[in-house]
């Protein structure tokens, strides 16, 4: 039996981030404390590319631009999305979770979304420490897990040849 350890080296990963505006108190403390996180992790802050948008909507279409340049090994979404009053909040918290899951699945490369949805404010801030940490931890062993797997496909082709 194979069994592939998680691999929490970061030290030569190319990280992206795209953090949502809205709710940009609790965005911003997120984007901190996962940065801090990744740094921790071995990622160099010169690795590390951020870009923000207004909205949790607005995250996919950025991180399918990030995915298709080819110069990430994974990406990251933060931002909150706390319920008002309307149905609107169902519709962001669907719609960008989709939109995260779809860049993932057709570009190949781990997203780790760290949206947040949330009843209220109060829940927001306290889930934004532990999610923005688990954030940087599932994009360093996910992307080097992917990294390892591609790279043992194409040892595999290659040696078909």
């Amino acid at each position: 039996m194979n069994i592939i350890e998680p691999n929490l080296n970061g030290t030569h990963l190319r990280i992206g981030i795209v953090q949502a505006r809205f709710s940009n108190e609790i965005g911003s403390a997120m984007l901190k404390v996962c940065i801090g996180k990744l740094k921790e992790l071995g990622v160099d802050a010169d690795n590390i590319t951020v870009a923000t948008v207004p909205g949790a909507l607005e995250v996919p279409i950025v991180l399918q631009n990030l995915a298709s340049s080819d110069k990430f090994d994974a990406l990251i979404a933060i931002g909150a999305i706390i319920r008002g009053e309307t149905y609107h909040f169902e519709l962001v918290a669907n719609e960008s979770g989709a939109g995260v899951s779809r860049v993932a699945m057709s570009y190949n490369i781990p997203i780790a979304n760290a949206i947040l949805t949330t009843e209220n404010d109060e829940q927001a801030h306290a889930r934004i420490e532990e999610k923005a940490a688990d954030a940087a931890v599932v994009a360093v062993e996910c992307g080097n897990l992917v990294n390892l797997l591609l790279s043992e496909q194409f040892e595999e082709e290659d040696d078909d040849e």
